[in-house]
């Protein structure tokens, strides 16, 4: 067997099907953001703007996080030397997981190294605590929820994305005394689109379902204090389980889950994924709690981020270009070709200095290419000018046809 070349046949699938990934390599300044410099292939750098993180308010910047990052080296170093189970944990860890089952108001919470292990270690896990679990999960899940819901062996559904009636069919179709778990998203990252939370939560409550929903790309952004879409639509006392991340609006990383204290104690006891992993650094504890409280009092840097997200969409649709808009801060421009999509990324970074990742299959269907913006509070208007300039000169360059993508 020549390994070398099924590795080399595998990368080179990528580069003719035109969605070999690249890494781009950007430096940021504090304080600076979202402008960054660019270091080109050549060597030389390039000043750029950001329009594709998802540290949606900037908080990564933020002096209270920074200030309590920097407390919390100084004052214990910067690993936390190991997991929590054999190194024990630290105020940092707990004052965290406070602070996020106040925001859920939920009676505990629990730390993961990020969302994706979060998701998939209590997915993964819940069938050992609930034998006979059956799992229905919407078709457009995250990876991470797909991959723990494959992985724990139970029996698993996949309803039509946000086809309640879907599910009910489905759920209607089962043994009413086997256990059951509803698992979808509030906000859908590609899409911009939102879940269906309160019917859902309305035929968990008729077949005797539990919930479990992913706000990672909700939580800060959404709700009176940043608890997410199930907080704003005053929902989150219905939801059994809620999965977030301490890595898009809050700045820093690192993911939980908020449930009941039985359920969070029962997680952390029987999932590899938390038993057997280095818990977060003190400071990076320290950094999230810091920003998930200050996020509670500022809701101003959410009306300016929902504000900034309905601009740059209506500059944009104004050009006739394809917005996908669902009314959230998830800004899609639909390219419909990989080769198309890299072109216009690698253009608008080279000839403008504006930073935005092709979004490809896996990740969205073929056909479905796209570019993903994610403005900030911090984009002001100079830099929605200059984006929009750019756009209007490359999709002609690129000869793409707006009214018929559009259509």
């Amino acid at each position: 067997m020549d390994y070398s070349a099924k590795l080399d046949a595998a990368i080179d699938r990528l580069h003719e099907e035109g969605r070999y990934r690249t890494f781009i390599d950007i430096e940021r300044k504090n304080g600076q953001f979202p402008h960054a410099v660019w270091t080109r292939p050549d060597g030389g750098s390039q000043d750029i703007t950001v329009w594709c993180g998802n540290d949606y308010l900037g908080m990564g910047q933020n002096p209270v996080v920074l200030q309590a990052m920097h407390e919390a080296i100084d004052a214990t170093g910067a690993g936390s030397g190991g997991t929590r189970n054999i190194s024990g944990t630290t105020v940092y860890h707990k004052r965290l997981e406070a602070e996020l089952a106040d925001l859920h108001g939920k009676e505990a919470a629990l730390l993961f190294t990020s969302a994706y292990i979060a998701n998939d270690a209590t997915l993964s896990t819940l069938p050992k605590l609930f034998p006979g679990l059956i799992i229905y999960s919407d078709a457009l899940n995250h990876a991470s929820m797909i991959e723990g819901v494959r992985r724990n062996g139970g029996d698993k559904r996949v309803f039509r994305h946000n086809d309640v009636a879907h599910l009910r069919e489905l759920l209607e179709a089962d043994d009413p005394a086997a256990p059951k778990l509803i698992a979808f998203e509030s906000v859908y990252s590609m899409d911009g689109d939102f879940g269906p939370i309160e019917e859902i939560c309305d035929l968990a409550d008729e077949f005797g379902a539990l919930t479990y929903i992913d706000e990672v790309h909700a939580v800060g952004l959404y709700g009176p204090r940043g608890g997410g879409v199930a907080e704003r639509d005053n929902l989150a006392h219905r939801i059994d389980i809620i999965n977030g991340t301490l890595a898009k609006a809050f700045g820093v990383m690192g993911g939980y889950i908020a449930a009941s204290a039985k359920m969070c104690d029962a997680i952390r006891s029987y999932a590899p994924g938390f038993i057997f992993t280095t818990s977060l650094s003190p400071a990076v504890a320290a950094g999230a709690a810091a920003s998930v409280a200050y996020l509670k009092e500022h809701p101003e840097l959410r009306e300016k981020h929902q504000e900034l997200a309905k601009v740059l969409k209506l500059r944009l649709k104004g050009l006739g270009l394809p917005i996908i808009d669902h009314g959230s801060h998830i800004v899609p421009v639909i390219v419909g070709d990989p080769v198309h999509t890299k072109k216009l990324s690698d253009m608008l970074l080279s000839e403008f200095g504006l930073y935005v990742q092709p979004i490809n299959f896996p990740t969205v269907p073929r056909g479905t290419e796209r570019l993903r913006f994610t403005p900030s509070p911090v984009h002001g208007p100079s830099e929605v000018d200059h984006l929009v300039q750019a756009m209007d000169s490359l999709w002609s360059h690129c000869a793409l046809n707006r009214a018929e993508l559009a259509g």
